[in-house]
């Protein structure tokens, strides 16, 4: 590792010497023009290229041989080291990762300001750090004595082997993991880390992707693993160029509201385990709490005898989950009607709205129609697609849904309901929470054999007609 020091100082004095160009970059993409454009020809995104010295990649090429020097090998000759991972003591983040932090793994935390990102962060390091795990933690944004006040206020400054730096120079940092030789590095973030060789400044496109890619080839090499925290942009995305999600192995978003208390963890992308789960955390005063049974969150503030109001069974990596789907729908007084959905994808709810209009005949063309996600979680899963149809119709007539009720169900353009996956484990999800009565596709129920001796009331429905009739059964006033 000396001798990489050596090599890597003796190239930064090449790179001086090498002549640099200017070149324009897109800080959305990371796309390179010799000229300034208006509009990104490769992301569409306008006004996002910034003027940057270009180095000759020659350069460069000698510094990333110095740290990373394996040479080809036979795949029949490779020898498997069976390691365990690294617990990191929050049951919710080790069900993200895939069952713990796998040594030489990088790890990318993305999510909005305030929602917990440095927090969850600070929570690893000092739990590592009381199993007697070395962990460094580099804080670029804020100092020692700030970083010692955030660790005090949320009761987490005790580990004997938890090291705090700041530093932005990329170079220090590769020196500071060189002597201490931890078994995890957490860089609070990658957009104020610069490397010295790079004439661009902290947060461009070149400074984001360089660090990545060095501190990358760091943790492979020398089996660390290291936890990278990035900003993200008003779109919601990460901040820099998105060849940041394809150089790290695991990427992981933050969700919901930063003024909620309740935070979801959620996998993008996993190269050691699904990108199905999730992780449900509660904000408090001593930092992020895991919820160990999100479903009963989720109801507990559910409305009695309202309509619109509809519980689902969504299904999260292997977590089945029970959440609240509300609809409000209203007359339009603009003349245009008007579709927000929060939490469900608007194109899906588009295409639900066409089918109630279509096959159930409802006047759904000058009414506004609002579509809620209780607990701020994102449903991708499509058995939601009944329930939010049921939701909708329940809205527009003015009648409650039967009283513990479930509705599953996918929903297809001639109204029919075609057939959900694992349906045993969300029947008895839902019955672990006190519902009497499902409604669920007919396939299903033929082909039900592993939900014996249940006490579900089930009710199969073949066509979104017969849905509506059993769960609008009940009108109370």
């Amino acid at each position: 590792m000396e001798n990489i020091l050596e090599d890597q100082g003796k190239t930064r004095q090449a790179i001086s010497m090498v002549k640099t160009k200017t070149i324009f970059t897109c800080q959305n993409c990371g796309y390179q023009s010799p000229k300034w454009l208006g509009k990104c020809s490769d992301c569409n995104s306008w006004n996002s290229f910034v003027e940057e010295d270009y180095t000759q990649p020659c350069a460069r090429s000698k510094e990333r041989k110095a740290l990373y020097k394996d040479e080809p090998v036979l795949l029949r000759d490779v020898e498997i080291k069976e390691a365990g991972r690294l617990k990191t003591g929050l049951g919710e983040l080790d069900r993200v990762l895939g069952g713990g932090i796998v040594a030489g793994s990088v790890v990318l935390i993305g999510g909005d300001p305030g929602i917990g990102k440095s927090t969850i962060s600070l929570q690893i390091s000092n739990q590592l750090a009381r199993q007697g795990k070395t962990v460094l933690y580099v804080s670029g944004e804020e100092s020692v004595s700030q970083t010692k006040l955030r660790a005090r206020r949320l009761n987490h400054a005790s580990g004997e082997d938890l090291y705090i730096v700041n530093q932005t120079d990329l170079s220090l940092i590769m020196e500071y993991i060189r002597k201490i030789k931890p078994s995890l590095v957490i860089i609070d973030s990658i957009q104020v880390l610069f490397d010295p060789g790079i004439s661009s400044s902290p947060g461009s496109v070149s400074q984001v992707r360089e660090c990545a890619g060095m501190l990358t080839q760091l943790a492979k090499s020398s089996a660390i693993s290291i936890f990278i925290i990035g900003h993200v942009t008003k779109e919601g995305s990460l901040a820099g160029p998105r060849v940041l999600e394809h150089i790290v192995d695991t990427v992981l978003y933050f969700e919901g509201d930063r003024f909620s208390m309740y935070r979801i963890l959620r996998g993008v992308k996993n190269r050691f385990g699904s990108t199905n789960e999730i992780g449900v955390f509660q904000m408090t005063q001593e930092g992020l709490q895991e919820v160990k049974n999100p479903s009963e969150i989720f109801l507990s503030e559910r409305p009695k005898n309202v309509s619109g109001s509809v519980v689902v069974c969504v299904m999260e990596g292997s977590r089945p989950l029970l959440v609240e789907i509300q609809a409000l729908v209203s007359k339009s007084i603009f003349g245009y009607a008007r579709r927000r959905s929060q939490g469900f994808d608007y194109n899906r709810l588009a295409l639900l709205v066409a089918v109630l209009e279509k096959r159930m005949g409802l006047s759904l063309e000058a009414e506004d129609i609002f579509v809620n996600v209780a607990g701020g979680i994102k449903v991708e899963d499509p058995a939601a697609d009944l329930a939010v149809a049921v939701a909708i119709a329940s809205a527009f007539r003015e009648k409650n849904v039967l009283s513990d009720t479930v509705v599953l169900g996918e929903v297809g353009l001639a109204g029919e309901i075609r057939s959900i996956s694992q349906l045993s484990l969300r029947l008895k999800e839902s019955e672990k929470l006190g519902f009497r009565h499902c409604v669920l596709p007919r396939n299903n129920y033929k082909n039900l054999a592993d939900y014996e001796g249940g006490l579900l009331e089930l009710a199969p429905v073949s066509m979104l007609r017969e849905a509506l009739d059993i769960s609008l059964e009940e009108v109370k006033s």
